[in-house]
């Protein structure tokens, strides 16, 4: 590539993977950019994984830079409506590593305690980066679910998207695990106090 810029997108519409124009603003440009954010938000967690650290941490950093490649692949895929039909066949393989991530889960989920409530964002860094990457995941997949709607997307695509979204969940509770911190407890609001009644409400 000799030079960043083209100014070819500078009327507002960019190329597919087949060559066609489209604006910029179309839905399926839309999911492949949602793709390409979480792909950045993987990229700003990894710094804060130790590659030397506790097996958690080192699984979860080899992960995330598998998944880097996985979702470039994704967004090619996205890219390119052809190939999005052939994918979204019946009967076409999964070219994503979807049962490669229920394996991490469970692999991860075992040293951790049990989830008892609900917990917030938080704890490191790294799990910080996790969490926020979880909330871009499932954008995306929302995003390609309503892109189904009107356009061919491979159903294993939004599977993948579904379940990287549960892995970064529990990357993130891992990593905090094997930092020493705990996660972060919702805790509810108290419910409101009921409304003052008899003479003293009506002064």
């Amino acid at each position: 590539m000799a030079r960043i810029y083209t100014r070819t997108g500078d009327g507002g519409e960019t190329s597919l993977g087949d060559g066609s124009r489209v604006p910029k603003s179309v839905d399926r440009i839309d999911v492949y950019g949602e793709v390409d954010e979480l792909n950045s938000v993987l990229g700003c967690c990894l710094p804060h994984l130790d590659p030397d650290g506790p097996p958690a941490v080192q699984a979860v950093r080899a992960a995330l830079q598998d998944t880097q490649s996985s979702l470039f692949d994704l967004g090619a895929v996205l890219a390119h409506p052809g190939r999005s039909r052939e994918l979204a066949a019946a009967d076409a393989p999964n070219p994503f590593p979807i049962r490669h991530l229920e394996i991490l889960i469970d692999s991860l989920t075992r040293d951790l305690p049990p989830l008892r409530n609900f917990i917030l964002p938080g704890g490191t860094p790294a799990a910080g980066f996790l969490h926020l990457g979880r909330t871009v995941c499932r954008r995306a997949e929302r995003k390609a679910v309503a892109l189904v709607a009107a356009e061919a997307v491979p159903g294993h695509a939004v599977t993948y998207l579904n379940r990287l979204s549960d892995f970064l969940f529990t990357a993130a509770r891992a990593v905090n695990a094997a930092a020493g911190v705990a996660d972060v407890p919702w805790r509810p609001a108290p419910a409101p106090e009921p409304p003052a009644s008899g003479p003293e409400a009506r002064r």
